[in-house]
């Protein structure tokens, strides 16, 4: 989410006229402001309107529009994120808004490049107050000019990896190729080339894991208070995590979350003809919460999609949550001396970790034993509603984390599956810039992949480390548990439940004291936290 451009940057001649503006980061881009890109808008009138034979509205625009990819500037953790790296380090301020915008308001960030001035954030916002033509650019997010613009050269190299995608701006505009999966008829071509300014042209790299790992491959460099680099932290890599497991061979990036229509349909209002295998808009991801809070706080944050839109693709999210990722399963529930034993198998089935990508994320066991009269004799896990764990040593202190476990005794002790970062003292800390490694990392890992081979940047760290049961596909913990002379039988539920942004991400923002923090957190206790999704399930009986 927050990124810094101190780390293997390529210098461009423009920006080697002006040292004492932020450095160009990777991604190449050259050419007039104004020049570079067109709105969604322009997109909309031609790729809408669509859908299938049973009537399923697979509309490229309103799909889009509703997805945390169309509202990436708009996300108000990411807003409140970045202000708390500014003031934390004021000196590094332009350096990092330059690097924050390269993906989360590309358009932006690129055109203010080729005007050779440091691309921003703060002077785009707040969007529904700024109607300049950067910040029309910087509200359109990741838009559809973007990346269909993406050359195929370098993807899947280190360079391509924190914002390195190259556009070629040394075209003229009107020449300028937009990269789909298909190929263009002429009569086709002529219409977009005279709507847009933009050639479509055949790329089959737009359906590559290789392009989506541009902005989703962050490394960030720590800094310290006068904005020196003090270390290098990899901030979410779930590409690397992917090309460890044995989903490589398999599925795409797209596959899971552009999942493609399974019938022929047009791509286009205007002169579309039936293609295969069209891929849906939606970039369904994990982020239920910042949905819900982008459809609630609609006015203030600019939201251009429609409330029924952003429930749509709240249901979507929740849907693929609960459908896709994860799997629970009891292997044994006994009543042994007086003790109820309990075996609880999680099982990964995404192609990354998971939770993946931004570390404010986890999942954790929720285990609840029923006595035969109903009454609860133990609970593990419990959503507080705050937001927070009961139990969980990190939302109770935010200098301690909770352990992995391979056994849990009693009720204080949860097994969170989770990343902990930590500063250069080995202090817990939820600032990306004040992080240089991991304290903890048990994510549950993908299957295929290997904890003894994974390189540093993907490792396993802490106690999952040296837990046998945690593994290429998931983790199992037993729960040995005190019946306290309960009669049974005894019933066992397990759940494992799953927040994008934990407790201790967002209330530690509330320290503060700037418009973007302060607003998030009132979101954020007005919505109680946001709840948590139900991955999956499962109950069992101990006689």
């Amino acid at each position: 989410m927050v990124s810094c451009w101190l780390s293997s940057i390529t210098f461009v001649t423009a920006w080697q006229q002006a040292p004492s503006a932020p450095p160009t980061p990777r991604a190449v881009v050259t050419g007039k402001p104004g020049s570079l890109f067109v709105t969604s808008e322009t997109c909309l009138v031609c790729h809408n309107g669509l859908s299938t034979a049973g009537g399923e509205d697979i509309s490229i625009g309103t799909s889009w529009r509703a997805s945390m990819m169309a509202n990436s500037s708009r996300d108000p953790y990411w807003q409140a994120s970045v202000r708390r790296e500014l003031l934390d380090r004021p000196a590094a301020a332009a350096a990092i808004e330059h690097e924050c915008s390269v993906c989360h308001m590309p358009m932006s960030h690129s055109a203010e490049l080729a005007a050779r001035r440091p691309a921003t954030i703060f002077e785009h916002l707040p969007l529904n107050q700024r109607r300049e033509a950067m910040d029309l650019l910087a509200a359109d997010g990741v838009s559809c000019a973007i990346c269909h613009q993406i050359q195929p050269d370098r993807l899947g190299s280190p360079e391509s990896f924190t914002g390195g995608y190259v556009i070629d701006t040394t075209v003229p505009f009107e020449k300028r190729p937009a990269f789909g999966p298909y190929k263009i008829e002429r009569g086709q071509t002529t219409i977009m080339n005279s709507a847009t300014g933009l050639v479509p042209t055949e790329g089959l790299h737009v359906r590559q894991s290789e392009l989506c790992a541009t902005c989703h491959t962050l490394y960030t460099t720590a800094l310290g208070p006068d904005g020196q680099a003090i270390g290098r932290l990899p901030e979410q890599v779930p590409f690397l995590e992917w090309q460890h497991s044995e989903y490589r061979e398999t599925r795409s990036c797209q596959a899971c979350h552009m999942p493609v229509v399974e019938e022929p349909t047009r791509i286009a209002s205007v002169l579309g003809e039936q293609r295969e295998n069209m891929s849906r808009h939606t970039f369904i991801g994990g982020n239920f919460f910042i949905l819900r809070m982008l459809n609630r706080y609609r006015s203030e944050l600019d939201v251009a999609a429609q409330p029924a839109e952003l429930d749509r693709e709240t249901s979507g999210t929740l849907e693929m949550l609960r459908e896709r990722t994860a799997r629970i399963s009891i292997d044994r529930a006994a009543l042994s001396a007086g003790r109820v034993i309990v075996d609880v198998t999680v099982d990964n089935l995404t192609g990354h970790k998971l939770p993946t990508a931004y570390p404010s994320r986890r999942a954790w066991l929720h285990l609840t034993i029923h006595d035969g009269s109903g009454k609860v004799i133990f609970e593990s896990g419990r959503l507080a509603s705050n937001g927070s764990i009961d139990g969980n040593d990190h939302d109770a202190d935010g200098s301690r984390f909770e352990p992995h476990y391979t056994e849990i005794d009693s009720a204080p002790q949860v097994q969170i599956y989770e990343s902990i970062l930590g500063d250069p003292n080995g202090g817990v800390t939820t600032g990306l810039l004040s992080a240089v490694d991991y304290l903890k990392d048990n994510r549950l890992l993908p299957k295929g992949f290997d904890k003894e081979t994974a390189v540093a940047d993907i490792a396993v760290r802490g106690g999952a480390r040296a837990d046998a049961d945690f593994g290429g596909g998931g983790d199992r913990v037993r729960y040995s548990i005190d019946a306290a002379g309960a009669q049974g039988p005894f019933t066992v539920d397990a759940e494992l439940l799953y927040q994008p942004i934990g407790f201790r991400w967002a209330r530690n923002l509330d320290a503060y004291r700037a418009p973007e923090p302060q607003r998030f957190v009132r979101y954020y206790t007005e919505m109680g936290g946001g709840g948590a999704a139900t991955l999956a399930r499962a109950t069992a009986l101990a006689r």
